[in-house]
């Protein structure tokens, strides 16, 4: 059997708004009617995230995406013009640098919810 991550919740302080961010950047189409107690994002055919508004307070996730050089190049663009600091390393994610590991592309940057988001070429 292969095992598949199917959906996984990012808490939010507004799941509508967390989830219009990251369809933005990360180029994907967000439906509002597809809302209920969740704000879900489809991230390919086997990956929904599912943001969820959490008034109690939550901690801080990282969530990492592996995406191809040329999607790398489109969602850091987007970044860039939305003025969203990003860097080189998961601690330092405001000097404006990317990393080069495994002769791939990295860069980190957070969400409105201060979650951290990934994004590398070579895993």
């Amino acid at each position: 059997m292969t095992i598949e991550l199917n959906h996984t919740i990012v808490p939010a302080r507004d799941k509508i708004g967390s989830a219009k961010f990251f369809s933005k950047i990360f180029g994907l189409t967000f439906d509002e009617h597809a809302v209920g107690y969740f704000a879900p994002v489809q991230i390919n055919e086997s990956l929904t995230l599912d943001f969820d508004d959490d008034v109690d307070g939550f901690d801080v996730h990282h969530y990492a995406f592996k995406v191809s050089e040329v999607e790398f190049d489109a969602i850091f663009g987007r970044i860039q013009t939305e003025g969203i600091p990003y860097g080189a390393e998961p601690h330092s994610r405001d000097d404006m640098q990317i990393n080069h590991r495994g002769g791939g592309r990295g860069v980190y940057f957070c969400d409105p919810n201060g979650h951290i988001l990934e994004l590398l070429t070579v895993g």
